[in-house]
């Protein structure tokens, strides 16, 4: 199959992630697959590191007239069987793109458990053959809130690489980030913008401290929320427990000295950043939102607690320090889980035969 990813995204997130271990393991079976986005996104670099083709468009707005024409002509020229695109902007225009050059079938992938409104107004809600969502929840919610016909909405949840499965705890690696050997590190790896409510991680932070005094919070990612942040950790008197890491490559190595690893986030689709804890065996504690609750099941596979509860996340960074062998089961049953049901060839199963059953539809047709 020749596969187009489209991302108007400039960040670098769970979200671009997904998109390049798509297109690897895609392209690992031998599909070609390349990735249109903005000639500054970050997707771009990380994507040729893979070797994956990158194509760019300006893809200024929704209604970007001249972005529609450069890819339609783009698509017409490479004779793509699957075009899936991700972002608001990118689905508008390479939607409406793909139409207009007759690719055979559109896929989106709603990465976000906001909902979409469908109306004439909106009406590149009604353009592609499937919407892939990156959970269950995710997917009722399209289905049974914003008017989705339920056979054209199919989960596939976001699939874990294999490296996170054999991560080897290390504990010296605590000391390039400023810590000591005997350190407790409570880890909140993502992007750093508000939805992720760092906010609640940093509040939290105080109790933590007062029944665990040599705990320390890294907080891994980077965005526009850092600076923020930064002063937040200051107003408060804690920065001298909290780290900055800014972006990290590699978030193997995190969680090889990770004793609690944490989300605090308001809205999610499936976290990559828990699901990839799960998988190295590490503890966690999230807030039950979107599709987290799927995969963290309360007081089995981890410790659910309500958003914007930061004296709920203090208490569940505490219960797994404070009871090691509760801790190791919630490890081993997670890990189970996510090799079972959310690794990444489980992912590229799935996607695969969706693509070749709706080309297969079209031919048919």
């Amino acid at each position: 199959m020749q596969i187009l990813h489209t991302e108007w995204s400039d960040g670098f997130g769970g979200q671009e992630k997904r998109i390049l271990a798509e297109a690897a393991g895609m392209s690992g079976r031998g599909h070609y697959v390349s990735i249109a986005c903005r000639d500054h996104a970050r997707i771009k670099s990380e994507a040729i590191k893979l070797g994956i083709d990158t194509h760019t468009f300006p893809m200024r707005k929704f209604y970007d007239i001249p972005s529609i024409i450069q890819m339609m002509s783009f698509l017409k020229n490479n004779r793509f069987d699957v075009i899936n695109t991700h972002s608001g902007v990118d689905s508008w225009i390479g939607g409406i793109a793909a139409k207009l050059a007759n690719v055979p079938v559109l896929v989106r992938t709603r990465h976000l458990n906001i909902p979409l409104k469908r109306s004439p107004l909106n009406f590149v809600h009604y353009l592609p053959d499937v919407y892939i969502t990156c959970g269950d929840n995710m997917r009722s919610n399209l289905v049974n809130n914003c008017g989705f016909p339920a056979n054209r909405v199919v989960s596939i949840p976001t699939g874990v690489g294999m490296e996170f499965f054999d991560v080897k705890k290390n504990k010296e690696a605590k000391l390039k980030y400023g810590f000591s050997m005997d350190s407790i590190v409570i880890s909140n790896v993502g992007i750093l913008r508000s939805v992720k409510g760092h906010e609640v991680t940093l509040s939290s932070v105080k109790k933590v401290i007062e029944t665990v005094p040599h705990a320390k919070f890294l907080i891994v990612g980077d965005g526009l929320a850092r600076k923020r942040l930064e002063k937040m950790a200051e107003d408060l008197a804690i920065a001298r427990y909290v780290v900055f890491t800014g972006f990290v490559e590699n978030i193997p190595e995190i969680y090889s000295f990770t004793d609690v690893a944490i989300l605090s986030s308001w809205s999610e689709g499936l976290p990559q950043s828990i699901l990839q804890a799960m998988a190295a065996s590490v503890p966690v504690v999230a807030t039950k939102v979107g599709g987290v609750p799927e995969v963290v099941l309360h007081e089995k596979t981890g410790i659910l607690i309500d958003p914007g509860d930061h004296e709920g996340l203090a208490k569940g960074i505490i219960r797994i320090l404070n009871n090691p062998d509760e801790s190791v089961q919630f490890t081993r049953n997670a890990k189970e889980l996510v090799l079972k049901e959310h690794s990444v060839h489980h992912m590229v199963d799935k996607i695969e035969g969706l693509y070749k059953e709706l080309l297969l539809q079209k031919a048919g047709k």
